[in-house]
């Protein structure tokens, strides 16, 4: 195994030769005191910005008082936030876990366990982790051909082909697990024919529909949840990434009025819950007001008219503050350009540049970033 020029850590990612040593809201500074406008905001994670004061607050007044208890005992911070979670789905049972691969997996397991029935359909380009399990019902084949054989049953059917869909679903299907909007596979939103289909399909065959909206939920799209917009209620949702602002964790969040499935010893997550987090994630549910998502739903607007009159773009696709850009080129080279001049963008795709800023980003620094990009699709 070859060494990397940064020491001792597997070369999992192709990381760019840049280490950020700090943030603060929309902005990243690098170990050589250089300053970004950082419209990625770590893959859509720090949708408050960088050390957000409310949710900073948060997490240092629990880690003054408890770090970590185990899940055979309950803790304030877990409840906390499972209340608020529930208010805002109209009903809801949580499980808390560390990431999306794992709410993935959870998801995964509920459905099995609540309908006996191991099939699960997913889309062609849908991400759902890089565990074995969310690996097996992830829809981009570059990800999943090195580990095959991966676990069996899982179905592909392309985004908003509802024919497609009908004939992949039947008795043996238990799970229905799609993105509203393809975040790793493109930033491609699903249509609402597309879920509304969805729904009944698994209402006639006794399936549970699972909504993954651990990219394109909590606000990013404009509310709440993306589903919202869509005219669909899921069973389940799984919520990561921008759930602590970018501490670690992860949620299962399944509806009031879906099939039961868990009980005592079915899942479990040691770190799961874990009462600094999730302190962090109630600041995060309570600065999600309605102010906010109206905001970010018209600054979404007025961007994604900025992105489509830009040079090279030949289509633009997204909602809110989530957008994928088309490009005339490949992607990677106009990333690099881009943090060349202090912006940081990122890709979804050969030639798709994406853009997942924080909710609380400025109508100026979205210029901002406008103006750089023009400069470099010039």
């Amino acid at each position: 195994m070859s060494m990397t020029a940064h020491g001792h850590v597997l070369p999992t990612y192709a990381r760019s030769d840049v280490t950020f040593v700090s943030g603060e809201g929309v902005w990243l500074f690098d170990a050589d005191g250089n300053r970004y406008l950082d419209c990625l905001g770590g893959l859509a994670v720090t949708s408050l910005g960088h050390c957000h004061p409310g949710v900073a607050q948060a997490a240092h007044e629990q880690l003054d008082r408890l770090w970590h208890a185990s899940n055979l005992y309950w803790t304030e911070p877990m409840e906390a936030l499972a209340d608020r979670l529930s208010a805002r789905f109209g009903g809801a049972a949580a499980f808390f876990c560390n990431s999306g691969a794992e709410a993935n997996e959870s998801a995964l397991k509920y459905a099995r366990r609540a309908t006996g029935k191991p099939g699960v359909v997913a889309l062609e380009g849908g991400f759902h982790g890089r565990t074995l399990g969310a690996l097996s019902v992830t829809g981009q084949p570059a990800k999943r051909v090195p580990f095959e054989p991966l676990s069996p049953g899982a179905a592909f059917v392309t985004p908003n082909d509802v024919e497609a869909l009908a004939a992949a679903v039947g008795p043996a299907t238990g799970c229905i697990l799609v993105e509203p909007i393809l975040g790793e596979g493109g930033v491609h939103p699903l249509e609402p024919e597309f879920l509304a289909a969805a729904r009944e399909l698994a209402d006639e065959h006794g399936a549970v529909l699972v909504l993954d909206e651990i990219q394109c939920g909590l606000g990013r799209t404009g509310s709440f949840f993306a589903f919202e917009q869509l005219g669909v209620r899921p069973d389940a949702v799984t919520l990561a990434k921008a759930l602590a602002n970018g501490l670690p964790i992860g949620a299962l969040l399944v509806s009031a009025d879906a099939p039961e499935g868990f009980g005592p010893g079915d899942h479990g997550s040691t770190f799961g819950g874990n009462p600094v987090a999730c302190a962090a994630a109630v600041a995060v549910c309570d600065a999600l007001t309605d102010e906010l998502l109206a905001e970010v739903r018209e600054k979404g607007a007025g961007l994604a008219a900025g992105l489509a009159s830009l040079p090279g773009v030949t289509e633009v696709r997204g909602r809110g503050l989530m957008w994928g850009l088309e490009l005339d080129r490949p992607a990677g080279p106009v990333v690099d350009a881009a943090r060349g001049r202090g912006l940081v963008v990122g890709s979804a795709g050969e030639t798709v540049l994406r853009l997942t800023p924080p909710l609380t980003i400025t109508t100026d620094e979205l210029e901002q970033a406008l103006a750089t990009l023009q400069e470099v699709l010039q």
